[in-house]
């Protein structure tokens, strides 16, 4: 059994070092990043039988403890392809928690993670990553220092494969140029191609961190509170870039604004205390009872009873859910 150390060369020096390694122990298996699941190195990632082509997700039974604490309790998430699908729920629902299970940012306890058709439930996060299910984080991942291009340069530098070549001159990257311009372009930034991150406002940084995915070549984007934080303005613009980049695209988002929910949303699962709590179409989770209990409590149930439409889930828009 090969230890590995917390690096971010771990993938690079397992894929050089497998075909020679002759661990102890029956199997083939090299410890995964966090040291608590394992990979089978000589079994391929199994199809699953279950699964239509058109759902792109889907987990089955999805679990995670930490230490006795259960964050994630048996969650079965189908996500249609195509769609753009919503994770809402109460603060400790386990929404972001299920985000970094997806992504493999943490290992599930049990269960299983689908995507178009392979169980991904035990790879790493860049073999995820490569596979086309690409996520953003609540907080602005995008280097200050560097321009708009320099930023979205860095995440389209691996179709190079000169990520690690740091003697090579900055003007071989400049053949990137033409295809950064164009992710910019898609998120109405090329006008600040040259401009220094740190000068953008806070959407605008959002926005760019949209195209840094885009250049991941993503056929699952997860957004996780795409419009945190943002004004009225910043929160109409993210939206209008939400709904055009998900065309031929497929979207999963945690957003705690349920305007935007409603505006954007095909499906939307609702989540409390690490369980599934409803799932529909906007207009049906709101006039659940259970939601609106998660969300305005119960007195908030009760002068709700009667109302027409999602009335009860839109008066608790100002509740963090």
């Amino acid at each position: 059994m090969l230890a590995t150390t917390p690096t971010s060369y771990e993938h690079i020096a397992l894929d050089t070092l497998r075909p020679h390694l002759k661990p102890a122990g029956s199997g083939d298996k090299i410890c995964q990043l966090t040291g608590d699941i394992e990979w089978d190195a000589a079994r391929p990632t199994p199809a699953w039988t279950g699964m239509t082509d058109e759902m792109i997700l889907e987990t089955r039974g999805l679990r995670k403890e930490f230490q006795g604490f259960v964050a994630v309790d048996g969650i079965d998430l189908r996500v249609r392809r195509g769609s753009i699908h919503a994770l809402i729920g109460p603060n400790g629902a386990g929404k972001t928690t299920v985000f970094n299970l997806l992504t493999r940012f943490l290992p599930a306890t049990s269960g299983a993670i689908v995507y178009n058709g392979q169980d991904v439930t035990r790879l790493r996060p860049a073999a995820v990553a490569r596979q086309g299910l690409v996520r953003s984080f609540q907080i602005s991942a995008v280097f200050p220092g560097l321009t708009v291009l320099e930023n979205v340069r860095v995440a389209l530098q691996r179709r190079l494969g000169t990520s690690f070549h740091f003697w090579r001159s900055q003007r071989s990257l400049e053949v990137l140029d033409e295809r950064a311009m164009e992710l910019l372009e898609a998120v109405d930034l090329a006008g600040q191609a040259r401009a220094h991150t740190v000068e953008l406002s806070y959407g605008r940084k959002r926005a760019l961190e949209l195209a840094t995915t885009l250049a991941l070549e993503p056929e699952l984007m997860l957004l996780d509170e795409p419009t945190q934080g943002m004004g009225r303005e910043d929160v109409g613009r993210v939206v209008a870039l939400i709904r055009k980049l998900s065309a031929g695209r497929t979207v999963l988002m945690v957003e705690h604004n349920l305007s935007v929910v409603a505006d954007l949303s095909d499906t939307i699962t609702v989540l409390a205390r690490g369980s599934v709590l409803a799932e529909g179409g906007y207009a049906e989770v709101a006039r659940d009872p259970a939601v609106l209990e998660a969300y305005i409590g119960v007195e908030g149930v009760e002068g709700a009873e009667g109302a027409e439409g999602a009335e009860g889930v839109e008066g608790a828009e100002g509740v963090e859910p």
